[in-house]
């Protein structure tokens, strides 16, 4: 086992005890051993989401950086999706979540269904002072357009059925 798969292991413990602080530290260590391990970048996000002193940009970079180097893992987009969707970036979210899809068809209803129920429980929030009955049938629109997308229905086949 080289120097980067024992800080990883390391890092990976202190996550499951709770100590995302010195995770971090750990998994900048693992990417400073191997600065081409998409695992070190993606566990680094996944602790400085929970450390309250990494920014939302931080974060996000570290996400892309994992893709850049792994970018066949719909499981890193999917991550990227949840973050940015908890950050009020839609855009962003509905753009990685739909890349996961891409990538893995098979759970691809998954994705489309996270990401509607997730956009349609936090968009409100975030956009609450421009909250108004357009801005919610907008957001209640692409929510179901994923959430149609998650039973592989469109919308004239929901009408139908309807």
């Amino acid at each position: 086992m080289d120097e980067s798969e024992k800080l990883m292991q390391q890092g990976n413990q202190l996550m499951g005890d709770g100590e995302y602080q010195q995770a971090l530290g750990k998994f900048d260590k693992a990417i400073k051993a191997n600065p081409n391990n998409p695992e070190a970048y993606y566990m680094k996000a996944e602790a400085a989401v929970l450390v309250s002193k990494i920014t939302v940009e931080e974060v996000i970079a570290l996400y892309k950086k994992a893709i850049s180097l792994d970018e066949k893992n719909p499981f890193f987009y999917s991550s990227l999706g949840a973050f940015c969707v908890e950050a009020g970036q839609f855009n962003e979210a509905e753009s990685a979540y739909n890349k996961a899809a891409e990538l893995d068809p098979e759970t691809a209803p998954y994705y489309y269904s996270e990401f509607a129920v997730e956009y349609n429980r936090r968009a409100p929030e975030v956009m609450e002072q421009y909250l108004d009955d357009s801005t919610r049938a907008m957001i209640q629109k692409k929510a179901l357009k994923y959430s149609l997308r998650s039973i592989g229905l469109d919308e004239e086949k929901a009408k139908k059925l309807l």
